[in-house]
């Protein structure tokens, strides 16, 4: 990982959620840049990471209802799948105030683990393909990597496929 600093991790919601939870994981901190509109793939780029390898995490609703979503930085959501993988009609992007209510994490900095309300999280099938993977670590400029197989093994994380 160039560009960036492994360390001792950094007390989160999130790491603390992996920690208690027993999973393995490496912290990557970068500068967060905000404003530049593409932040998963500025935060691949900032710790030398393929695109595809760096997980954007997502808040929408299905029909109404909270959802999270981990999809490479290198795509697109299909609100379509999300909805279908959720067995719902309709799927949208969650308005940035209402997911820092829902995770009380900030746009930037959101983290499928540890959030205040535990949403379904739906993890894209396609980082399965990979023996490592980095989502955000639950504030701008931090990425955990971790093993997606453990990722998916959690209670409440499913695999689907996210992605038109």
């Amino acid at each position: 990982m160039s560009k960036s600093q492994t360390r001792t991790p950094a007390a989160t919601p999130a790491t603390r959620f992996l920690s208690e939870a027993g999973i393995s994981y490496r912290v990557a901190e970068y500068v967060f840049i905000a404003g530049t509109g593409d932040l998963a793939g500025d935060a691949a780029k900032a710790i030398g990471l393929p695109p595809e390898r760096v997980f954007k995490t997502l808040m929408i609703e299905v029909d109404g209802d909270p959802m999270c979503v981990v999809v490479p930085a290198d795509r697109q959501v299909s609100m379509k799948q999300a909805a279908k993988a959720a067995r719902g009609k309709s799927a949208a992007m969650m308005d940035p105030l209402r997911a820092a209510q829902v995770t009380a994490y900030v746009k930037g900095g959101i983290s499928p683990f540890g959030q205040r309300r535990r949403s379904p999280v739906y993890l894209d099938r396609s980082a399965l393909g990979f023996d490592e993977i980095a989502v955000n670590g639950g504030k701008r400029g931090l990425l955990v990597l971790v093993s997606p197989e453990a990722m998916a093994a959690l209670d409440g994380i499913a695999v689907a496929d996210l992605c038109s």
